[in-house]
């Protein structure tokens, strides 16, 4: 995967939310109104799942299906992240009791206890990782198991290079820091956030998207969604 290719491509395709004004600031709208933002990130899933050489952005109808996509995408990426503590609170908790229960082993079960805490944050941090691959692969396949199929995820990650992978993620990361900095400033900071989140959340989910799509080009059967 060439990056600044993907970043290019992802940039034109945001570009034409600009040729609909009207569309553009009904997400902002959208977009601030609590548990109602998620029809703006089921919209986004929407981006996500056209197909690499479309050339139109998805409309903005069903709202009640964007809303319940949006959900789906909120709890995968809640239950992603839950993992690391489903997998860990058990054996921590066990540590705990057990040295309350018996206060010499609090050497044993202190260094227990701290392990498990670092297996569980860098736990965490894997999964945060390969969260945006598990999403993108949820949509394509239009199935909520597909976020947790670890092993095309891995596929597509291997394909595309981990460390290729990882330097998009870094970009994406640092453009998110920009656009926080951008909320920060003064007064105006937050108006202009709000414009900003609905135009920077399609552009990720573009790239994001063409990223999946450079290794399954062959395997994707997602049809454009209808056009208005």
């Amino acid at each position: 995967m060439k990056l600044d290719v993907n970043l290019t491509e992802a940039i034109d395709y945001t570009k034409m939310l600009f040729d609909d004004l009207g569309r553009l600031l009904i997400l902002v709208i959208l977009d601030i109104i609590p548990i109602v933002n998620l029809v703006v990130l089921g919209y986004l899933g929407n981006v996500i799942k056209e197909p690499r050489d479309s050339k139109q952005l998805p409309p903005l109808d069903n709202y009640f299906d964007l809303w319940i996509q949006g959900l789906k995408i909120f709890v995968a990426a809640i239950v992603f992240m839950l993992i690391p503590l489903i997998l860990v609170i058990p054996f921590a908790s066990v540590a705990v009791l057990s040295w309350m229960a018996i206060p010499v082993l609090l050497p044993v079960t202190g260094i227990l206890a701290i392990l498990l805490l670092v297996v569980g944050v860098l736990l965490s941090f894997f999964l945060a990782i390969i969260l945006a691959m598990a999403i993108v692969n949820m949509l394509k396949k239009d199935s909520f198991g597909e976020a947790f199929a670890f092993g095309k995820i891995f596929d597509v990650i291997g394909k595309v290079g981990w460390g290729t992978y990882i330097l998009w993620l870094l970009v994406i990361f640092i453009c998110l820091l920009i656009v926080a900095g951008i909320g920060s400033i003064p007064a105006v900071g937050w108006i202009l956030s709000l414009l900003i989140a609905p135009i920077f959340g399609v552009f990720v989910a573009r790239s994001a998207s063409l990223v999946y799509s450079e290794v399954t080009a062959t395997e994707e059967t997602a049809t454009p969604t209808e056009q208005t």
